[in-house]
């Protein structure tokens, strides 16, 4: 049976959270590969490298003949950017932060409150 297939987003996701969990060392495509025991093609994890890359969500320097990478935002960094650009996106910010917090389980709604207190 053929192997379920992945959308780039969710393959991306996986690439960046195998460097994440190396941090701060850079990691090669094989490191990468490795990380993520996974049956991907180690083209298909150096075309994620190159996609992200060039979206400047990761940077690279020469490790011999391959490039090492190391992301530039940590998992939070790159969620409350997410975050912002669908924010940004919408016509009623009122109504999609409301909405928001309507939906946040009693926990994340807490922790917002003591962020937001913080800041005040």
């Amino acid at each position: 049976m053929p192997a379920e297939r992945r959308g780039t987003g969710e393959l991306e996701a996986e690439v960046l959270a195998a460097l994440w969990s190396v941090e701060p060392d850079p990691a090669t495509p094989s490191d990468v590969q490795a990380a993520l025991g996974s049956d991907l093609a180690y083209t298909t994890v150096m075309t994620i490298l190159s996609r992200l890359w060039k979206k400047g969500l990761v940077e690279r320097e020469r490790q011999g003949r391959a490039y090492a990478y190391r992301p530039l935002l940590s998992e939070a960094e790159l969620a409350a950017r997410r975050m912002q650009a669908q924010l940004d996106r919408t016509k009623d910010r009122e109504a999609a932060l409301s909405r928001f917090v309507d939906a946040l389980p009693k926990r994340d709604e807490r922790v917002l409150r003591r962020i937001i207190h913080k800041l005040e």
